[in-house]
Order: structure tokens, then C-alpha cells, then sequence
């Protein structure tokens, strides 16, 4: 397909900016232009066919089956994006007073107390505009509150070995070094490797539960004791919140702060790059670090104002971080309610499961306990048989317009495949899904030279994954001389 550069032809365009209705500003001359931007030069047909057949390119939850693993490609009501672009909370400008930006102070009041009750923790802040960063400001608020203690030895950070790639890094950027602690047999962490690596360096551990591997933690009360006896804090990634939303709560579990992905767990379309949001709670020990200004309540009038704390001055994010996003999560708990919560968090482990059964006889399974919103299957036997790996599998599902799944990760799983049904497919949806990976299975013993070779129908071919990793080609030049 050309680039929209390519298609370009001097001296086309087309006009769809009314005439300036008000005198033009005065710029300073070194701020200007010397030579004009090119500019692609379409008509309007052309311009509109050319975007039209992009999005046929695109494939979301909207086109077919999206199982990605540790992703939560749910659908997400319409409804709420419309809320979100009620005028009344989009003309508003952060700089306000804020006696005119009453509506918004009590929205964000009333998304922090829910969100407060989903999790068990005691307050939130809104800054953060992604899950990474949610991680990296929690880990900020545990490195704040030993500094204030003067416990400066406190260097260290544990992970599991299947954590989230972002976890160790999101340490290591806070300035802490990273000791990884490998599973049990069950899927969990091993707690007398975890006894062995706790000592008076450690700051704290990062944790998701259910993990990766979609299994829930039957020792977490003793994990989370484990830390706190070594002077440690604990940090619950929310990556996984949409298995236990509504049922069990970090902050009962002995977390002290975390993130959400409310672009995930609470109804933003995940992924195209944003916008996202990954607000940070924790508990009142901590709430002092929470950068940004915090809503204050003023009195028996009802209103609101905002404060900022003397502990934290700073700033992770500009003002109340992707504003829109926290709307859309608020419409989204509140069409739910207190039934509806745990109602999707229970479909989302039933579907999981479901898919999980009609897979096991063929696929290996190296963790067999009940999983919970997603579960690994593993091609390695399969490979070894037929050469056909995880890579091929998912590119053959392609051809039948089902996403592929995450591969080769957690990475303690050769070969691995996670799925992610999620609550929002149907039973008809994850049979037919399950029937293609049985055809792929078959086909893989028949036929394994066609599953090298696929993707067979899609816009673009199997490409050389290496090469466009390392030689990314991410920019246009013109063939066209200054």
C-alpha cells in the first residue's frame, strides 16, 4: 500500500477550513518558516479512500476474537466515550478556579472513592498515564516513605520470575536493584527462596495477582507478612484486576500501594497508542508521597478544592493526568454497580476456564490448576514433534481472523501462548476459537510446511520480524530536493 505521500500530486488539494473570521497574530520572523512543510496534496475522495482503507487494515475487538493474553482486549460500551465527550467536561481548563470546576472536583472524588472500594485502598492519584507509569510512581511512593524514615539501605526491589517485564524495569529506573525469586510447582512464588532474598535491603516487592501464568497466589497473606516482617512494602501490579474485581481486594491481601489500568480493567479501548491512565492507590501511610494536587472537600456546603501535600510537591503527570479516561472508568462502575462488578470478574474466570478444558488434552498446560482470567499453554512438545512452534500457531490464526495471542511470554514457558478470553465473548465465540486451534493442531502432523508459511490471506505476508526490529524504517523521505 503507498503512503499517503506517495499518493501526492502537486497542486491537488481541497478546502475545508472556513475563512479567518479574526485578524491574524503577529509572529516574531524567527519563529517562521523558511522553507514550506510538504505536505501530502490530495482531493477529498482521495484522502477519504486512503484513511477508509487503513482502518480496514486495522483489527480490534470490533473485527473478531481478541485473546491477549495479560492485555484484557474487552469491549467497552460506546456509551461511555459518548459521556466522555459531553462538552461540559470537555471545555474546562486545568488552570480554573476551582469554584468553576465544582462538577469536575466531585467527579474525581466520586472515582477515587470507588476505586477505593474496588481495591480496599485508602486514596488515589489520577497523574499517571499508564501502567508503566502507575509503576514507577508507586515505587516512588515506597522510596519517599523510607527516605523520610532515614532507612536510606533499603536498595532493593524482589520480583517473580514471571512478572511483568516492566516490573524490574520500572525499579531499576527508580534507582533500586532487582532480585528475582523463582515459582513453586503450582504457579506461585517459592516462599523459602522469597525468605532467602527479604533481608534489611529490601524496599519492597512487586507483585501481580493472579500472576501471569493466570494463577492466584494461595500463599499471598504469607507473602505480603513475609515482606512487611523485613521492613519492606508491597506493591500490587493491577495488570490482572479485571479476574478479581468486586471478589478480592489488594488492599485485604497486604498490599500498601498499586496501579489500575483503567484502560484495561475499567473501559478505555486498550491499545492505538492512548490515551491511557494508570492512577496509583495505596494506603494512609502513604497518601502524603501521592504527587499532584489532591480534592479536598470544604465544608457543609458541599463543595470541593484542591490542596496540595508539604511531603509531595511534585508532579508525574500534568494536572489530573488523561482526565477523559477516569470519566469513561466512573460511567463504567457505576452502569455496573456493586452486582455487576464481581458479575464480569466471575465471567471473565469462567471463560478462561472454558477455553482452558477444551484445550488441555492436546496442548501442554505446565501450571493445571484452575487459572483465573487467562491461562499458558505450551507448544513446546509440539514443536519437538512436528517443528511447528508458538510463532507459527499464531500466525495460522491470523488466516481465520482471530488475533493471535501473546507468545513466549511469561518466559519461565518454552514456547509459551497466553489467552485471554475476557467476560465480554460469548461460548459460540471461544468454541469456534477453540475448533481453529484444534485444525492447527491437526494441521501442524499433516501439514506443517503450510503453517511455516502463514499467514496465507492476510494484507501482509509472514515479514522478516528480525530485520524490521533492528532496521526499523519509521520515516518517509522525499525524493523531492530542498
Amino acid at each position: 500500500m503507498e503512503l499517503i505521500f506517495e499518493k501526492s500530486v502537486c497542486e491537488k488539494g481541497l478546502f475545508l477550513l472556513p475563512e479567518e473570521s479574526s485578524s491574524r497574530a503577529k509572529v516574531s520572523e524567527r519563529f517562521m518558516r523558511k522553507i514550506a512543510p510538504r505536505l501530502p496534496e490530495l482531493s477529498e475522495t482521495e484522502l477519504n479512500r486512503h484513511y477508509s482503507s487503513l482502518a480496514k487494515r486495522a483489527y480490534g475487538v470490533n473485527d473478531g476474537f481478541y485473546p491477549l493474553g495479560s492485555c484484557t482486549m474487552k469491549y467497552n460500551p460506546t456509551v461511555n466515550e459518548r459521556i466522555a465527550a459531553y462538552d461540559e467536561l470537555t471545555d474546562i481548563h486545568p488552570l480554573q478556579p476551582s469554584a468553576t470546576v465544582q462538577g469536575w472536583l466531585e467527579l474525581f472524588d466520586m472515582a477515587r472513592d470507588y476505586l477505593c472500594h474496588v481495591t480496599g485502598m485508602d486514596d488515589v492519584c489520577f497523574q499517571p498515564a499508564a501502567g508503566a507509569h502507575g509503576e514507577f510512581t508507586g515505587l516512588l511512593l515506597i522510596k519517599s516513605y523510607h527516605e523520610a524514615r532515614g532507612d536510606s539501605g533499603r536498595t532493593k526491589i524482589i520480583v517473580p520470575d514471571s512478572s511483568h517485564g516492566t516490573n524490574p524495569a520500572s525499579a531499576n529506573m527508580c534507582g533500586y536493584g532487582v532480585i528475582s525469586v523463582p515459582s513453586n510447582e503450582k504457579g506461585g512464588i517459592d516462599l523459602e527462596a522469597l525468605k532467602a532474598a527479604v533481608g534489611e535491603d529490601t524496599a519492597g516487592l512487586m507483585l501481580t495477582n493472579p500472576n501471569t501464568l493466570g494463577i492466584f497466589d494461595e500463599n499471598i497473606l504469607e507473602i505480603t507478612e513475609i515482606i512487611h516482617e523485613a521492613g519492606g512494602l508491597c506493591y500490587y501490579d493491577g495488570a490482572n484486576l479485571n479476574a478479581i474485581m468486586g471478589i478480592a481486594r489488594p488492599g485485604d491481601m497486604g498490599f500498601d500501594v498499586m496501579h489500575m489500568n483503567l484502560h484495561k480493567t475499567f473501559s478505555t479501548p486498550h491499545g492505538g497508542g492512548g490515551p491511557g491512565s494508570g492512577p496509583v492507590a495505596c494506603k494512609e501511610f502513604l497518601t502524603p508521597y501521592l504527587p499532584g494536587r489532591k480534592i479536598v472537600k470544604t465544608g457543609g456546603d458541599g463543595g470541593y478544592d484542591m490542596t496540595s501535600s508539604e511531603e509531595s510537591e511534585t508532579s508525574v503527570g500534568m494536572f489530573w493526568g488523561n482526565a477523559l479516561v477516569v470519566v469513561k472508568a466512573l460511567a463504567y462502575l457505576m452502569s455496573l454497580g456493586s452486582d455487576g462488578i464481581p458479575y464480569s470478574a466471575q465471567n471473565a474466570v469462567l471463560n478462561a476456564n472454558y477455553m482452558k478444558s477444551k484445550l488441555e488434552d492436546i496442548y501442554d498446560v505446565p501450571y493445571g490448576e484452575i487459572c483465573m482470567h487467562e491461562f499458558v499453554i505450551s507448544a513446546e512438545k509440539l514443536k519437538r514433534e512436528t517443528g511447528v512452534a508458538a510463532l507459527d500457531i499464531a500466525k495460522a490464526l491470523i488466516d481465520d481472523n482471530i488475533h493471535p495471542p501473546t507468545i513466549y511470554f511469561p518466559l519461565i514457558v518454552n514456547e509459551a501462548m497466553m489467552f485471554e478470553p475476557t467476560e465480554t465473548e460469548s461460548r459460540e465465540t471461544i468454541d469456534d476459537a477453540v475448533e481453529v486451534l484444534r485444525k492447527i493442531y491437526r494441521e501442524a502432523y499433516e501439514a506443517p510446511e503450510k503453517l511455516h508459511e502463514a499467514p496465507h490471506n492476510a494484507q501482509i505476508k509472514r515479514p522478516d520480524e528480525v530485520l524490521a526490529a533492528r532496521q526499523p524504517v519509521c520515516r518517509y523521505e522525499s525524493k523531492e530536493k530542498e
